[in-house]
């Protein structure tokens, strides 16, 4: 069983920056692809950025590429998600979530990613 714990949401201003992190049990996971998702209320779950873990090939939404970004420490068995200039519209509660299947593609369906943590939640004020 995979266990994911996000941390380091909160409340920020408009242009303002969050760093969330996702820490991963077990250290059978160099062949996934490790996830973030967002949902905010009333709108459907949407990708925000991946990594692979053995490869580190990252991948972004169009909404947030430029701002956003993310790593993974294989060590640590954690991610990152550095979210710079962010915006009112990326209010929402921010999931991580794992694929077994990203090793050398990356998903951006949510319903291919198998483990999920419970969400933190982002939110910015204008």
């Amino acid at each position: 069983q995979v266990q994911l714990v996000e941390s380091g949401g909160g409340l920020v201003q408009a242009g303002g920056s969050l760093r969330l992190s996702c820490a991963a049990s077990g250290r059978t996971l160099s062949t996934y692809a490790m996830g973030w998702f967002r949902q905010a209320p009333g709108k459907e779950r949407e990708f925000v950025a991946a990594v692979t873990w053995s490869r580190g090939t990252t991948s972004y939404a169009a909404s947030v590429k430029g701002r956003f970004t993310i790593s993974r420490d294989n060590a640590k068995n954690t991610v990152y998600l550095q979210m710079n200039s962010l915006k009112p519209e990326d209010t929402a509660v921010y999931y991580c979530a794992a694929d077994r299947t990203g090793n050398y593609v990356i998903h951006i369906q949510s319903y291919t990613y198998e483990y999920w943590g419970r969400g933190t939640q982002v939110t910015v004020s204008s």
